[in-house]
């Protein structure tokens, strides 16, 4: 498995957008407001209708209900049913969008993607200048509930892709299969599935004063009992409606199913909404066995875990032994840095995108004598510089006479030291583009390890300029 920088470019929409409409649950009249989000912001909701307009991020560690839809939660503020509208943004293959709401639920439209997709199609979407992440799948990761039999699997694959296979146990709607193999087919494939219900599940709704925006036009009600005349005036009340029939195929009447299979390719589009909570593109096939909201959204939480602890302990995996691509020598041809300030001692992969490079810390570095002789520990403030200097041979790269320029610092950001680092120690640097080099400013991901471990890490900016 590995997180993996791609050359896509990240994108958002052109301009804003709204829809309104009424929350199935809530049966709330809403409107919903489309956005365009800075880079590495990826997806999140915001409460205009609070005071303090709280936003809450797509992520899965904020799953609190998935009883009917998968409900977000963050320092007292709800999202509710947020899968139909997170499943149009990656299936439009946008990578960061701030979603407004006036109230906790997004509008049910007509229970599928297909109104939300309409829309950010139609502002148009931009490219950004910072890449975009990948994760690469390279291990089968699985969950699954004993209790329902359910389980959710992701296994290597040259794209994302999803399988469904759904098997409720009933006459009216037997076993169904859906397959989503490109991104690029959601919107015709899968994006005007609508969502579902059964006969015994509505009449518990209703007894429980759910369900107040649903109408038989934004969900199929398949009846998998008989329909009582008790119940059916209930149904005419609830969905307005002056009459209430069963169609031959065994949903109510007033809807035509878009596909044989609409029940199954809605789990799917459920499945592609709930993972996006992960909060990063994935490269892999899922297979989902009898999904739904908790299972789905219990692997989005094991997968953003795995990713998290990858992320802080991916270490290079690089044999120190080998020849490198550039030696101290040729780091010197390069950087201007001279003892004791210069930091790095091997360059071992130098793409367009990263580099890699190491230093070996010994007890004679100069810095040892005045930083806790008796203890002595590296500076934190050298490691980033170290860090830097590694990104500094990314940028100078770039130019043809290297020898000729300088590089200085513009900005550190996010730094974070997670452990010291002593005399004996081999350090590995790992400098990553966040945006595209442009004018010369390198704008970057720094991490270092020492010990097969996480030890420091930074976002770092830095510009080269020519000596005059």
């Amino acid at each position: 498995m590995g997180i993996v920088n791609t050359e896509i470019k990240q994108k958002t929409i052109k301009k804003e957008t709204s829809l309104t409409g009424v929350g199935l649950h809530t049966g709330k009249n809403v409107t919903l407001t489309f956005k365009p989000a800075n880079e590495n912001t990826g997806y999140a909701f915001q409460r205009v209708d609070l005071e303090g307009k709280p936003i809450i991020e797509a992520d899965a560690n904020y799953v609190t209900n998935t009883q009917r839809g998968t409900c977000l939660e963050k320092n007292g503020v709800t999202i509710q049913t947020s899968e139909h509208v997170l499943a149009a943004l990656v299936g439009l293959d946008i990578d960061n969008i701030l979603i407004e709401l006036n109230e906790s639920e997004p509008p049910i439209m007509d229970g599928s993607s297909k109104f939300f997709v309409e829309a950010l199609e139609k502002v148009g979407f931009t490219e950004q200048d910072a890449l975009r992440e990948v994760y690469e799948v390279t291990d089968v990761i699985s969950y699954s509930d004993e209790e329902t039999g359910s389980e959710i699997l992701i296994m290597p694959s040259k794209e994302y892709q999803i399988t469904t296979m759904v098997d409720f146990g009933t006459k009216v709607l037997g076993t169904q299969n859906a397959t989503l193999s490109q991104i690029s087919d959601f919107k015709t494939d899968i994006a005007n599935a609508r969502t579902f219900s059964f006969l015994h599940e509505i009449e518990m709704l209703l007894e429980h004063g759910l369900i107040k925006g649903g109408d038989l036009n934004n969900a199929i009600v398949y009846v998998d009992k008989a329909l009582s005349p008790e119940t059916t005036e209930k149904l005419k009340v609830a969905f307005k409606k002056d009459t209430i029939a069963i169609k031959p195929n065994g949903i109510l009447d007033n809807l035509t199913l878009h596909h044989p299979n609409e029940a199954a390719r809605h789990k799917l589009l459920d499945v592609l909404g709930d993972l996006a909570l992960i909060g990063i593109k994935i490269k892999g096939k899922v297979i989902a066995n009898k999904p739904g909201h908790f299972v789905n959204t219990q692997f989005a939480k094991k997968m953003s875990k795995l990713i998290k602890n990858e992320r802080r302990n991916n270490v290079p995996n690089i044999d120190l032994s080998q020849t490198p691509l550039m030696d101290v020598n040729q780091i010197m041809a390069m950087l201007p840095h001279r003892q004791p300030f210069l930091l790095i001692d091997k360059v071992f992969e130098l793409t367009d995108n990263y580099v890699i490079a190491q230093k070996n810390v010994t007890m004679n570095e100069e810095f040892f004598k005045g930083h806790f002789p008796g203890a002595p520990v590296m500076p934190g403030v050298l490691i980033v510089e170290a860090m830097a200097q590694t990104g500094g041979i990314l940028v100078l790269n770039t130019v043809p006479d290297p020898e000729n320029y300088l590089t200085f610092f513009m900005k550190m950001d996010n730094v974070k030291f997670k452990q010291k680092v002593v005399p004996g120690d081999t350090l590995i640097f790992k400098c990553s583009l966040i945006t595209p080099i442009r004018r010369g400013i390198c704008h970057m991901q720094g991490y270092a390890y020492a010990n097969g471990k996480l030890c420091a890490e930074a976002e770092l900016m830095a510009q080269i300029s020519k000596v005059k």
